[in-house]
């Protein structure tokens, strides 16, 4: 950035210099020249308070920017080796793309997978991508030795930051040697899968010790899985080719074959094409139903047939089910559905891998969708957060930031603090639970225009008031929603209506601190798996409340009361006065107002119509005691 570029800054808006920045896709180190310009140049301190926070808005808006367009370089090349297998033709040409797509997004400086050889009981080196070892590239490894031997006896992903360090697995000199050679030290290895069986191992290393992340051990795992598939469909091929060689009738099967492959390529083009022009899972189920010339849907895995779901995840290929097929919609082990072909009992060996293919399309469609989903999760938690931690946010901004979620801050919300309340074995189990609830949370705020964020173990809502509704009906309909979705109860406290929020973030932070408390009251209560508001809790809201509400707990306990005595001058308020100091005994009572022992039980008869028959239960009447001192405590500031 330019020093005039820099000096224009202070003449405009404090993020003026920085969208310039974000526009020119400037470095990290980019982002310091304004707050240094404007030090060195003597700018007022808030100047510079302005271009810090604008500094920091600006660099994590970069960081969000730089994250999508690394999901998106990653969803497109899944999506170009999918076009890749659709079309296959030379085996080595695909597994090449795959290992070269795979260490440029990984960023590693060399890629390779090896193949299990069943006829010399070992594995070797099929496909290097960055290697310079001679030795490296010709290694024939023997079954069980090394990082790639533990990956095929386990069929898990294994990873090691310095591979001469790590006793988990069996080193020999062989091994040792060429990847000293190479000059290899962290890396790591996902199995080729083919149904329950290994076949090969995908890899990625570094020269340099480096701790792989989650996510990039599930991009080389849909990596694996491509390379898998690619493997099977190039030996289904062979022994398709192989079989027509042998039969009389060759030319005229060879064009039947033909006519078949060319229409599974057919259909795996225009899902690729689909793909690529945003269709969904309906879209590809609909497409795939032309071709096979059947009822192709997709359902949920709570609701496929649960023996064939798991045959078909477990096999990686379409199961047969009495006239339908299944076949599992699934990545990383994690099940997201099934396409199920209805009435096709007689299905063709391609148009079996077709379906399987579309699974796999449909598979990588809900993946890029949850991404998304969770993407707008995340941006909806941070605002939240900002207005629960921060005090001092600009009230435009926060306009802004909330009209692109379609949430009104100048509306007027209810804040909710929901926890779990179901068992849970052991940790993982419950942090599972707890992402779930979040999930559920987020998706319920995404759909009511509110705002939901995970914290203090549980989950925080900001949702708007609707006309007519109360904080109490909210917080109840949110436990339903909320327990019904996570299938555990699910309790939650709501705080008191709160607005303006822009122009009083605070009122955010004050408010879940009354919901939590509600929340622990319901929890003290017994009422686990309930909603309520510290309006619910009669003299105990007092407690609860943020704003500690006397007066509407007074109209709320003894206002009807109250206003018969206004209407009719009456004294009812004076005789439950007398009443409850006289130990609620009438004859006591008749003596100290003077009156006839009738009169008091007039009156008394008139209070259970105005307050309700239990108003003498001891809960009743603590509350009214309480409600009656406090009206005397407040009655000289009304007259």
């Amino acid at each position: 950035m330019s020093r005039d570029h820099v000096q224009s800054a202070p003449n405009g808006s404090a993020e003026a210099a920085y969208l310039e920045l974000l526009a020119r896709d400037a470095s990290p180190e980019a982002y310091e020249q304004p707050v240094l310009l404007a030090r060195a140049e003597g700018r007022p301190a808030d100047r510079i308070a302005a271009l810090e926070r604008a500094k920091r808005l600006a660099l994590r808006v970069r960081a969000e920017l730089e994250g999508r367009r690394r999901r998106e370089a990653e969803l497109s090349a899944l999506f170009e080796t999918a076009h890749d297998l659709a079309g296959l033709r030379d085996l080595d040409a695909v597994l090449q793309a795959i290992v070269q797509r795979a260490r440029s997004l990984l960023g590693t400086d060399v890629a390779y997978l090896t193949l299990n050889d069943p006829a010399r009981g070992d594995t070797y080196m099929r496909v290097t991508e960055g290697s310079v070892s001679a030795r490296f590239q010709q290694l024939r490894l023997g079954m069980g030795e090394g990082l790639g031997g533990l990956v095929a006896q386990t069929t898990r992903p294994y990873v090691t930051a310095d591979y001469f360090k790590d006793a988990r697995f069996q080193h020999t000199l062989t091994i040792d040697a060429g990847v000293r050679d190479e000059g290899l030290v962290a890396i790591l290895g996902v199995p080729l899968m083919l149904g329950p069986h290994v076949i090969g191992v995908l890899f990625a290393a570094d020269r340099r010790e480096r701790v792989f992340e989650r996510a990039q051990i599930a991009l080389l795992g849909s990596f694996a899985a491509l390379a898998a598939a690619a493997i099977d469909t190039a030996h289904l091929l062979t022994e398709t080719r192989a079989a027509l060689a042998g039969l009389e009738r060759a030319n005229e099967i060879i064009r039947d074959r033909s006519a078949v492959i060319e229409r599974a390529s057919d259909v795996h083009d225009r899902l690729a094409e689909l793909v690529l022009h945003g269709g969904g899972v309906h879209d590809v189920a609909a497409a795939v139903s032309q071709v096979l010339d059947g009822t192709v849907e997709f359902t949920e895995a709570e609701a496929a047939p649960a023996e064939a779901l798991e045959a078909s995840r477990a096999e990686g290929h379409a199961v047969r089910l009495g006239s339908d097929w299944i076949a599992a919609v699934a990545a990383g082990g994690e099940l997201l559905g099934a396409l199920v072909l209805r009435g096709h009992p007689g299905l063709d060996p391609v148009d079996q891998r077709t379906l399987e293919r579309a699974a796999m399309v449909t598979s990588l469609l809900q993946l890029a969708r949850r991404s998304a989903a969770e993407a707008e999760q995340r941006v909806r938690g941070e605002l939240l957060d900002d207005l629960l931690d921060a005090r001092d946010r600009d009230p435009r901004l926060l306009r802004e930031r909330a009209a692109r979620l379609d949430a009104d801050l100048d509306a007027t919300h209810v804040v909710l603090a929901a926890r779990l309340d179901g068992p849970a074995a052991d940790a993982e189990e419950e942090a599972a639970a707890r992402r779930r609830l979040w999930s559920a949370a987020s998706h319920l705020a995404a759909t009511r225009q509110g705002l939901a964020a995970a914290r203090d173990g549980g989950t925080v809502l900001l949702l708007p008031l609707t006309a007519g509704d109360t904080a109490t009906e909210v917080a109840r309909r949110t436990a339903r929603h909320l327990g019904t979705a996570v299938h555990q109860p699910v309790t939650v406290g709501a705080s008191a209506p709160v607005t303006d929020l822009t122009v009083h973030p605070e009122a955010v932070a004050a408010a879940y601190a009354e919901g939590r408390r509600c929340l622990e009251a319901l929890h003290l209560l017994g009422r686990a798996g309930d909603g309520a508001a510290a309006e619910d809790f009669g003299f105990l809201g007092l407690l609860l409340a943020g704003d500690r509400d006397v007066a509407g707990f007074v109209d709320r306990t003894i206002g009807p009361v109250m206003s018969y005595d206004e209407r009719r001058g009456t004294e009812l308020l004076h005789t439950l006065d007398a009443y409850f100091a006289c130990g609620m005994s009438p004859a006591r009572t008749k003596d100290a107002l003077h009156v006839h022992v009738n009169t008091v039980a007039q009156r008394l008869e008139r209070v259970g119509q105005l307050l309700g028959e239990d108003w003498q239960t001891p809960a009743r009447a603590l509350e009214i005691q309480l409600a009656l001192k406090l009206h005397r405590l407040a009655a000289p500031d009304r007259h």
